[in-house]
Formats: C-alpha cells, structure tokens, sequence
C-alpha cells in the first residue's frame, strides 16, 4: 500500500548530487471546474509513481499516474467521463533563476497534490465528452439529440430582409 500525502519533504530523502529515487505514493485529487462546470476526480485518490534527482542546486522530477474526471458532457450535459495518463515533469533549479523555480516546490517541500491537480488539467481534452460522437443538444428547442430520431428539424424562420412584405394588404 502506497503512502498517502499531499506534502513530500524532499530534503529527508537525503539524495546527493546525481542520486535519485522512485516513490510509490498515493495523492489525493481536487474537483476541477471547466466551462462553469464541476468535475469531480474519477477516483479521489490515485496512486502515483515520483522520481525525484538531485542534481547540483536543486531537484529534477517526474510525477505519472493515471486518472480521470466524472460530470456533465460539454455538449449535451449528460454525465460524462474522461480518463488520462498523466506524465508531467518539474526542475527546481533556485539558483537557475526565476525560470529555473518550480511553482510546487518551496524549500525543499513539494507540494504534490497541487501538482497532481494541474498535471491532470493539462493532460485533459479541450471537451470532456460522453461519446466522441456526441450530438449535443438542438440549438432551438434544446432536446438532446443523442435519442432524437435522425429527422430532428424545425421550421425555418422566415428572411428578416422580407418582413415588410408580410405588412403589405393585397385586395
């Protein structure tokens, strides 16, 4: 059973320069919103591997699992599921520089549950879909048209240029 944390003390691994390590630990994930929507993690908490260097002024990481996301589709607004591998890399290099700086890490405290979030966001699709053939729903009457027949149509509103004729009183 992988150790749970949302905080990792990078400093008690003790690495010197050009040592690693991989730890198998278990991460707990945030709701995410999308489009106003909330999306909740598909599970809660997922599993992670993290490799961690050390290299001459800081740390080279690596943080890979595999989760996923459950709410509404973006087209039709039906429950929808979305999964994703998730592979995402960090350097904290502090006297690299600004560019060099990990957001996650903050004197040798990374903090991997928000690093986890933000990976998961970036590794989703534009649209969390119910199906990639998704219809969506109809732009004027708003039923979905995943189970409306393929002859789903409405009557055409009549040209705006032509509205004065419909004043015109023929004898």
């Amino acid at each position: 059973m992988a150790a749970r944390t949302d905080l990792f003390e990078l400093g008690r691994l003790s690495l010197h320069p050009g040592e690693g390590r991989r730890l198998d630990l278990e991460v707990r994930l945030d709701p995410l919103e999308f489009g106003a929507q909330r999306y909740e993690p598909r599970p809660a908490s997922v599993p992670v591997t993290l490799d961690v260097a050390r290299t001459m002024a800081g740390f080279s990481l690596r943080l890979r699992f595999e989760g996923g996301l459950a709410g509404p589709c973006a087209r039709c607004l039906e429950e929808a599921g979305q999964g994703v591998r998730v592979d995402a890399r960090e350097v904290d290099q502090p006297a690299g520089g600004e560019e060099l700086r990990s957001p996650y890490v903050d004197d040798d405290a990374l903090d991997l549950r928000t690093w986890a979030r933000d990976a998961l966001a970036l590794a989703l699709p534009d649209q969390i879909l119910c199906t990639e053939e998704c219809r969506g729903l109809c732009a004027v009457c708003g039923e979905n048209l995943n189970g409306a027949d393929a002859t789903h149509e409405h009557e055409r509103p009549p040209d705006p240029r032509f509205a004065k004729l419909s004043e015109l009183k023929l004898q």
